[in-house]
């Protein structure tokens, strides 16, 4: 079956996930961690991408980001993926891929379906069982939307600013949701809609989304699956 295209849609958040060859490991120690989140910062900027939220695991990273321009998200993952193996291939004396084909990629609706992306995200290390406390792990921004390890160049959406009037307030209530943490559906629903580059939101987001490109945003038998509301929110 062919492959459908990926959506980048300007100023719309997108999830994206990029795994290793094989699921083979692709940051092997502290300094390969720290050199991808410079090249992601730098290169961020450089397309006029803003980075919401990121986690880098041994042999995978998540994204959640929003391009300016329609190309802006294609041209950071060309760049940010080349620029990386270059230097990966170099400094461990190997040659060839490091990724895993295309990165995968899904549009997300800008309001809860955004902040459950998040916490997906920040709280990736900890369902891996790489740390107790999703906060613990340093290659996220888990710390940056607590507040404990503020981060300049990440950019918090509109639906985190809306969690609190203050710092503080947004913190604490991102520190509850964390808690809460996801249902297995909800994190289902986020697994599926990034693997498989649906269009991750309420029906009606799905519709305006579909409004405007012929390329099919969910699934055609079983359908998207729904988010469900927490309670109190």
């Amino acid at each position: 079956m062919a492959r459908l295209p990926r959506l980048s849609l300007p100023d719309m958040p997108h999830h994206v996930l990029h795994r290793g060859n094989n699921r083979q490991t692709v940051f092997a120690d502290d300094e390969d961690f720290q050199h991808f989140s410079d090249l992601l910062r730098q290169l961020a900027q450089t397309h006029l991408v803003a980075v919401h939220a990121f986690v880098l695991m041994p042999n995978h990273f998540h994204l959640l980001i929003t391009p300016q321009t329609e190309q802006g998200l294609p041209l950071l993952m060309q760049a940010l993926g080349r620029a990386y193996v270059r230097y990966f291939n170099a400094r461990h004396g190997r040659s060839g891929t490091l990724w895993e084909g295309r990165y995968r990629s899904t549009v997300v609706e800008p309001a809860e379906p955004l902040l459950q992306c998040i916490i997906y995200i920040d709280s990736n290390p900890q369902r891996a069982g790489l740390v107790a406390k999703a906060e613990d792990y340093p290659w996220s921004s888990c710390a940056h939307h607590l507040g404990a390890k503020p981060m300049a160049w990440l950019r918090d959406p509109a639906a985190f600013w809306a969690l609190g009037n203050t710092p503080f307030a947004r913190e604490a209530r991102y520190a509850q949701m964390l808690a809460y943490g996801l249902s297995q559906r909800e994190s289902g629903a986020l697994t599926d809609a990034v693997q498989g580059g649906w269009a991750m939101g309420s029906e009606d987001f799905v519709q305006s989304l579909q409004s405007k490109t012929v390329r099919r945003l969910h699934k055609k038998s079983a359908g998207r699956p729904r988010l469900a509301t927490p309670s109190g929110e």
